[in-house]
């Protein structure tokens, strides 16, 4: 039986991939996501896993995509700035259904930016910044737990979905320790049956008695129309059956707070705070940003005054909180950026401004 042990975050998500099935792990250097980087270069060999130091995010992405495309569990990890040059190849992977679990251990920007926690990716992983009509499956854990135990989850979604899966964590959930217990690793077995599976990866020459080609060019419009028309029914099928979230004392609250992954947690505290001074508050919390969980906010009341998005960035998962308000509350932000993190008092004190504003 699995005891719970004290991991930084980063190395206890390599942790949970390797138990997961993970044999593949095409690596680039950045901050703040080094450790799983350094961790799978250590520990994957052991689990007769493939570690391989890539020479660039390109090059990176681009083994993760060969790697996947054979039909093994594979993991690719970066920060923001590296996650912005592997668009094209998450647009490929999309294009060729192939699944992959990719990290983002996010720090501000934009550009090069700096090297403390941000969330400012969110309309990158909701969005993409690949060409073409595709979505990637876009999880946002609040805890090294979480994480952990969304990482398995993640491996089973990419492969029912074919589609590259992405857990965007902040550089706080990356850096910081806490207790976790780790799931059981899987055996050799349970790998390969897992592969076998998947009738339509590349085993290579003589492995099976249809040829597989995969492929992203369509060169006749028709071809290419079917192929993205079919790829939209997959996701059509994920917007109903994906969506998750977390919510806490919406019911006739004042204040409904929406925020993700270290920064809910940080609200969390700030509303035991408003709550002492008699201040009604309620949180939802997305866990899955793609697809969003629009009808988390269908049961938020007339009764509240303020919804509030409070996010490490300029403000850009406000944008799907006014959608799935749908004009029945105000909507407004509390919000820090480059690399700065909102502390309890602040978000009380804007808090109740925006609730006098309303009152």
């Amino acid at each position: 039986m699995n005891e719970k042990r004290l991991m930084k975050g980063n190395e206890a998500f390599a942790e949970a991939a390797i138990a997961s099935g993970c044999r593949y792990y095409f690596g680039y250097p950045i901050t703040p996501q080094n450790e799983i980087t350094e961790y799978m270069s250590r520990e994957l060999p052991k689990a007769n896993g493939s570690f391989v130091q890539a020479e660039s995010e390109l090059a990176a992405i681009s083994m993760a995509y060969g790697a996947a495309a054979a039909g093994g569990r594979t993991l690719i990890t970066s920060s923001s700035p590296g996650i912005a040059l592997m668009q094209e190849g998450i647009s490929f992977l999309c294009s060729a259904d192939i699944p992959l679990v990719l990290i983002n251990v996010s720090r501000g920007g934009p550009g090069i930016g700096g090297i403390q926690p941000g969330q400012a990716d969110y309309f990158q992983a909701t969005r993409g910044g690949g060409n073409g009509d595709y979505h990637t499956i876009v999880y946002a854990p609040a805890s090294i737990q979480e994480s952990v135990n969304t990482i398995r989850k993640a491996f089973d979604v990419a492969d029912e979905y074919r589609s590259p899966v992405m857990l965007l964590v902040d550089g706080m959930l990356g850096q910081m320790m806490e207790p976790v217990m780790l799931p059981e690793a899987m055996d050799g077995a349970a790998i390969e049956k897992i592969q076998n599976k998947k009738e339509w990866a590349l085993a290579g020459h003589g492995k099976r008695d249809v040829k597989n080609v995969i492929r992203s060019l369509h060169l006749k419009p028709e071809k290419l129309e079917r192929s993205i028309e079919d790829r939209e029914r997959k996701y059509d099928r994920a917007v109903s059956e994906l969506p998750e979230f977390e919510e806490t004392g919406i019911k006739d609250a004042d204040i409904v707070f929406a925020a993700f992954g270290s920064t809910s947690r940080i609200v969390k505290e700030a509303m035991g705070r408003l709550e002492d001074d008699g201040i009604s508050c309620g949180l939802i919390r997305p866990v899955t940003l793609w697809p969003f969980p629009y009808h988390a906010f269908e049961r938020i009341g007339y009764t509240t005054k303020v919804v509030i998005s409070v996010e490490l960035s300029m403000g850009q998962m406000i944008e799907d909180v006014r959608l799935g308000i749908c004009g029945r509350n105000p909507v407004e932000l509390i919000h820090r950026t480059g690399g700065a993190l909102l502390a309890p008092e602040e978000v009380v004190s804007k808090a109740k401004e925006w609730l006098e504003v309303y009152a």
